[in-house]
């Protein structure tokens, strides 16, 4: 079964600095990080805040070429975890019937975030996640420096983002 799950927010793994996108169902609580690519941070969050370059983003561009094609994003789904790696499928749906596209989660939910599709995660994967927590201890984002990482990142507006050109 799919649960339905929203953006919470991001964060950044103190270890590593790697960003880490946190999907959150509000009718649990439940939450899971999934480590993420800066690029892909980076368009989730100017998303997140509303804010728009002057030029199309690769995310921004694959949006524009679905509704330009006739199409829309029905839904994301992430489905698997498998060796530290969640998998997910875009739904789309359009003049020829529905397709599916294999994505990298990151990428799925910077479009969903564009399109204002729901996100959805399967129950075994939120399961495996929170396996994945026990084994490697709690998530870095519940430590104390996990919360001053979530909390800095809170109050950092898309205009910090600019100083890394793409």
């Amino acid at each position: 079964m799919f649960i339905k799950m929203d953006v919470s927010g991001l964060t950044l793994d103190p270890q590593t600095n790697t960003p880490i996108l946190i999907l959150k169902d509000y009718n649990s609580g439940t939450s899971i990080p999934i480590w993420i690519g800066l690029l892909e941070a980076t368009s989730i969050a100017t998303q997140l805040e509303k804010f728009s370059f002057p030029r199309p983003m690769t995310h921004d561009l694959f949006k524009d070429i679905i509704y330009r094609l006739g199409a829309k994003v029905d839904r994301i789904e992430i489905f698997d975890l498998r060796e530290n790696t969640f998998y997910a499928m875009i739904y789309l749906s359009g003049p020829k019937g529905e397709i599916l596209i294999d994505a990298r989660p990151s990428d799925a939910i910077a479009i969903a975030l564009r399109t204002d599709s729901p996100i959805f995660v399967h129950e075994r994967v939120i399961e495996k996640s929170m396996d994945m927590d026990q084994i490697k201890g709690k998530a870095e984002v519940e430590t104390e420096e996990g919360k001053k990482w979530a909390d800095l990142l809170e109050k950092m507006s898309p205009d910090d983002f600019g100083k890394y050109k793409m």
